[in-house]
């Protein structure tokens, strides 16, 4: 398993898509991507993903809010 770099993933506050990927949302979060989409499956962490083409898409605007990040 590769571990995510801080160069993979732009700062949050640059983030300037609508959703990420379940890998990025890991990153700025601090779990483990598995802890996301256990979230996922059991509805039952801070934020819920939206599914695109069958894919986890988390919300920027949730991570923002949830890590108290200002746009």
């Amino acid at each position: 398993m590769q571990t995510a770099t801080a160069q993979q993933f732009p700062d949050l506050r640059n983030e300037n898509r609508p959703a990420v990927g379940t890998a990025a949302a890991a990153y700025y979060l601090l779990k483990r991507p598995q802890t996301l989409r256990g979230w996922a499956c059991f509805e039952d962490g801070p934020i819920r993903p939206i599914r695109i083409n069958g894919r986890l898409a988390w919300p920027t605007s949730d991570i923002r809010r949830l890590l108290g990040v200002a746009q």
